[in-house]
């Protein structure tokens, strides 16, 4: 038999052991139990199923898929998805309009994009210019998608695109606009909306674009996946008024329904 000083003894170098390691963790203020609560909160973060995560990736993707916009996307989720509700009524309404700069090509960097086509045209003028004309901006300038994007974001009584697309974030700079486009539908699907109806009223005094309005229409419908019969596109001159009339500028008006999704 051993004696009870024996067992003493044997148990001494197991205590010193286990005090050295409480003292170890005290020290450096960890929590065992914390540290497992913590990795247990962040696998359950994660998902149970790998569907989950590709659906949340799928919904992401079409715009913010950068690593750069990675460090961004919280907030520009978090302007998309106030905290306020977005009633479900039947029936919405949103204006959007864009106005952007025109200067020789050579100045500006990129041509005339408008509806998502490239607008080529002769020299011209008239008016303070007598050249090729380019848009200035930071995207590819194109007004009838910004102006679509504004009035979707309006109708859902969310920020006007120049908070979620800044001119000043270099992801956007000379950014094809069809990319805001696919997130605004993106998230107006989410909200369970579609198009109503879309009137689109572009202001330009040269070029003329009368020819390369359906190629525009089709570009809308397709990025909106809508139908012909609830797009339309008007052009008009501004009569030789001001930096439009003087091709110094280009805007557009757009006023857009949104109606809620039967299946909703």
């Amino acid at each position: 038999m051993i004696s009870i000083k024996q067992q003493h003894r044997q148990l001494q170098p197991m205590m010193m052991i286990l005090l050295s390691v409480v003292v170890f963790v005290i020290a450096h203020c960890v929590s065992p139990v914390t540290s497992f609560v913590s990795s247990v909160t962040a696998a359950a973060g994660r998902g149970s199923n790998s569907n989950a995560k590709s659906t949340t990736t799928t919904t992401t993707t079409s715009i913010w898929e950068s690593s750069a916009a990675t460090t961004t996307n919280n907030s520009d989720d978090d302007l998309l998805h106030p905290s306020y509700e977005i009633e479900p009524i039947s029936i919405r309404i949103g204006h959007g309009f864009d106005i952007h700069r025109m200067a020789p090509i050579e100045e500006a960097g990129q041509p005339i994009i408008i509806g998502g086509v490239v607008i080529p045209h002769t020299d011209q003028k008239g008016g303070i210019y007598e050249t090729q004309l380019g848009v200035v901006a930071h995207s590819d300038g194109d007004v009838i998608y910004h102006s679509v994007v504004d009035a979707i974001f309006g109708a859902l009584t969310l920020p006007d695109i120049g908070q979620i697309f800044q001119d000043t974030d270099p992801r956007w700079k000379g950014c094809d606009s069809s990319k805001f486009m696919d997130h605004a539908y993106q998230i107006m699907d989410d909200y369970g909306y579609q198009v109503g109806n879309l009137d689109v009223t572009l202001i330009l005094e040269r070029p003329k674009v009368a020819s390369f309005k359906p190629a525009m229409k089709e570009n809308i419908v397709t990025l909106l996946q809508t139908t012909p019969g609830r797009v339309n596109i008007k052009a008009r001159t501004h009569e030789r008024l001001d930096s439009v009339g003087e091709l110094r500028s280009l805007s557009c008006h757009v006023v857009l329904t949104i109606e809620r999704k039967k299946n909703e």
